[in-house]
Formats: C-alpha cells, sequence, structure tokens
C-alpha cells in the first residue's frame, strides 16, 4: 500500500513538472497554481525595479486579477532566478503601495488597482514624461511618432484598468 502511494505521488510531480516545463510563466505553489510575471531582465537596470514595473504592467494589462494569488518570495527568487532578500524587497514594496494585500492563512494575493495619489501624478506628468521626450529626441523620433507609440500602448491597457480600478 505506501509504495503505491509513493508511486502515485511521483506520478503527480512528473505530471506537474511537465505543465512547468510547458508553461515557463507558471508555477504551482501548495497546490495553488501562481503566474509569475513576465518579463527579460535588462542589463544595467535594477532587477528590483524590473520586477516591479513587470508587476504592475500584469495587473493593469488585466494578466492579474484582483483577488488572485501573487506568487511567494521564495517561487519569486527561485524560478526568476534571483536573490531572495530582493525578492522580498519587490513584494514589499507592492504591498506597501497597495498593489499586493496580505490574506493571512493563504498568502499575497493581488489587490484592487489603487487610486494614484496627486504627488505620483504630478512626478509623472513632470519627471518621466521629460526622460521619455528627451531620449526621443536623443534616437530622432518626430513627435507624431512618439504620440503614435504612446496611443498604442494606451490601448492595450485601456479595458482591463477600468473595470477593475477602485
Amino acid at each position: 500500500m505506501a509504495s503505491s502511494a509513493a508511486e502515485h505521488l511521483a506520478g503527480r510531480r512528473r505530471q506537474s513538472r511537465k505543465k512547468a516545463a510547458l508553461d515557463p510563466c507558471s508555477h504551482v505553489c501548495h497546490s495553488t497554481r501562481v503566474t509569475l510575471p513576465r518579463f527579460t531582465f535588462r542589463p544595467g537596470e535594477s532587477i528590483f525595479d524590473q520586477l516591479v514595473f513587470a508587476a504592475k504592467r500584469a495587473v493593469l494589462s488585466g494578466e492579474y486579477r484582483p483577488g488572485q494569488a501573487f506568487p511567494s518570495v521564495r517561487t519569486l527568487a527561485a524560478e526568476l532566478k534571483i536573490h531572495p532578500n530582493t525578492a522580498h524587497k519587490a513584494v514589499q514594496f507592492l504591498i506597501q503601495e497597495g498593489w499586493l494585500e496580505v490574506r493571512p492563512g493563504i498568502g499575497t494575493a493581488i489587490a484592487e488597482i489603487p487610486e494614484a495619489r496627486a504627488a505620483e501624478r504630478k512626478r509623472v506628468l513632470q519627471q518621466q514624461v521629460e526622460e521619455m521626450v528627451v531620449e526621443a529626441k536623443r534616437v530622432g523620433l518626430r513627435l507624431s511618432e512618439l504620440q503614435e507609440a504612446i496611443e498604442l500602448h494606451w490601448a492595450n491597457f485601456e479595458t482591463p484598468v477600468e473595470a477593475t480600478r477602485k
């Protein structure tokens, strides 16, 4: 009887590994399937910043839905091959900013999209737009090309955000 249970468990592990091999962005954690944020590491940029941005993008694009399980620190570190402290720092930041919420006994889950503060809106309109314009000028883009690119990206996020914003 014991060998039968061991064989059954080994078969389930093999099946789980096969599924994971087919879907590299998905991971089973304590029988709950979680999806890892999709991104490619960019050299020269902070891994923390890249992970936070990828998580925010996944929420805004609708890839993550409010209430959905978010990968644990251990899962993020192991699957993304990053230091656990970096994964912990990113998760804590996302919790503090209202993008994630901790559910005792369950884990970390996606929260409703937080409302932006006035200071954050001002920073985006001043600092980040200026940085984008400087880079666009540096590479020789025309204003119309920049507007077209912004409109394309804006359209990709339009529907999911409005449906889930508090």
